[in-house]
């Protein structure tokens, strides 16, 4: 199993970093690709991405192995090509500041999220009044499928800044996605979640050693079998959860 060293940057939280963080986890679980305890969980509430690659790494731990100047990179390269897009869309970024502008502005706000400290001040409440009142006219379904489109584009073409590990491409495909939907709903537009794979589900590796019973026995049936599976059990021959809990407990 692979490994890596990390954080390879150091990391602290950001203006919105915990915020973001705790309304993600709380959808995440809602839709099952957290578990119920992931708020208390510390490789997930880590800002330093796991060094073990088969565990998914959450977006607010990336900045941990890509430091500033990569995030800073795909946003510029993606603001090369919204300002080389037609008035209707270019000119709402046009009418509040050029190019260099939104570079800093959003490279801030990723780097905030994203475990590099505090860099976006104002957090939610500055990036809604700029949604709300800046970018109105694009929080619709046209715009939200430009956007997507040029955002995609970017990310295909920047494998050059996303180093060798694939669970940052995915990381930051959950990032984008979360958000993306999160608007989605409050403006009422189509989701454009389309950048490509997300964060599978969670899958964390239990050892009964060193669990205590009471531990055990809140495992859900699913985690048990799995658990029982990986320890070579042919969990066939233990049809109900008490005949998992109790083989568990035997190992």
């Amino acid at each position: 199993m692979a490994h890596v060293d990390l954080p390879k940057f150091p990391t602290q939280p950001g203006y919105m970093t915990e915020k973001i963080q705790r309304d993600y986890i709380q959808a995440a679980t809602e839709k099952g690709l957290l578990p119920t305890d992931a708020f208390r969980m510390a490789d997930v509430l880590s800002l330093t991405a796991p060094g073990d690659e088969s565990k998914p790494i959450q977006f607010w731990q990336l900045y941990s192995l890509l430091g500033q100047e990569p995030i800073v990179g795909i946003v510029q390269r993606f603001y090369q090509r919204v300002f080389a897009q037609d008035d209707w869309f270019r000119s709402v970024f046009e009418r509040v500041g050029g190019i260099n502008h939104h570079i800093n502005t959003q490279a801030s706000m990723w780097i905030d999220v994203m475990g590099g400290g505090p860099y976006y001040h104002g957090a939610e409440f500055r990036l809604n009044f700029h949604h709300h009142h800046n970018a109105m006219q694009l929080m619709n379904d046209k715009g939200a499928a430009l956007w997507s489109q040029l955002m995609l584009e970017t990310l295909e073409s920047s494998a050059d800044l996303l180093g060798d590990d694939p669970r940052i491409r995915t990381s930051i495909n959950t990032f984008l996605s979360y958000f993306i939907g999160k608007y989605a709903d409050e403006f009422a537009f189509e989701n454009r979640s389309f950048f490509g794979d997300t964060n599978p589900p969670y899958t964390r590796r239990i050892n009964f050693m060193k669990m205590t019973e009471q531990a055990i026995r809140a495992l859900s049936e699913d985690e048990l079998a799995q658990a029982l599976t990986e320890r070579g059990v042919d969990v066939s021959k233990y049809a109900s959860k008490t005949a998992k809990i109790n083989k568990a407990l035997m190992l």
